[in-house]
């Protein structure tokens, strides 16, 4: 009976996983840019002498549900939405380069220019710093320009140049920092068609309604296993008991 009870324990913890993804793509079905987690598993027969008997559920990489979320219009010049399969390169806490779809942006003390979790946004020179201005703007291409204190409306000053990538024909990853990742430190290309709508957000692409569904099913998947826990430990009960000698 060992054999099930191990297999059933061996579900429970994927299913919990899942659920776990699931309440956080709840909780996240107001935030900017969210991408919905999907977690997916795989059978993997357990490697020894003698016979496949049995196989455990291995989890994957996790995974985002990619398809674009709905644009709002906000017309805050710092808010951006991305079109298209293109993202935006930020620096994660690590230093290294890393991608979001969060285009709320905002401007620390310093001039840092930061997305709205904090994160600083790269340009094709690095982090992006903006000197004191009365106006900064984003353009289509992702140039941002800036209105120098006194300086003539109509003539802008472009700074710098958002680092927009490309997504196609290469494989990321999401993290646990909500932001997306190359296998081996890798880096996406910059794709110079890449566009951005200036004044608008990209909300969350969580479907509350799918994730209240997948909610109830992994629930019910979840007292499915539990109760062949229970049904092994009673016929591991009866099996003892047939084993009983008689008392005299």
């Amino acid at each position: 009976m060992d054999k099930l009870a191990y297999t059933s324990i061996n579900a429970m913890k994927s299913l919990m996983n899942r659920q776990t993804a699931i309440a956080n793509n709840m909780a996240n079905s107001n935030t900017v840019g969210f991408k919905a987690e999907m977690v997916s598993s795989k059978a993997q027969y357990l490697n020894g002498p003698g016979h496949d008997s049995r196989a455990m559920a291995v989890e994957r990489n996790m995974q985002a549900d990619l398809n674009a979320g709905a644009i709002t219009k906000t017309d805050r010049p710092l808010d951006i939405a991305l079109e298209g399969d293109a993202m935006l390169a930020v620096q994660a806490a690590d230093g290294k380069e890393a991608y979001t779809r969060r285009g709320d942006l905002k401007i620390d003390p310093s001039g840092l220019l930061l997305t709205g979790d904090g994160f600083p946004v790269l340009g094709e020179g690095g982090p992006v710093t903006l000197p004191p201005s009365e106006r900064v703007t984003i353009g289509a291409d992702g140039t941002i320009s800036v209105l120098p204190p006194g300086g003539d409306p109509t003539q802008l000053e472009p700074i710098a140049k958002l680092k927009l990538v490309s997504t196609t024909g290469t494989e990321i990853t999401k993290g646990t920092d909500t932001l997306f990742h190359v296998a081996d430190d890798g880096t996406l290309p910059v794709d110079d068609n890449a566009k951005v709508i200036s004044g608008a957000l990209e909300g969350s692409n969580v479907n509350m309604t799918s994730a209240l569904v997948d909610m109830i099913e992994t629930s019910r998947a979840w007292e499915t296993q539990a109760r062949l826990l229970r049904m092994t430990e009673e016929l591991d009960d009866s099996g003892a008991g047939v084993m009983t000698l008689p008392q005299s």
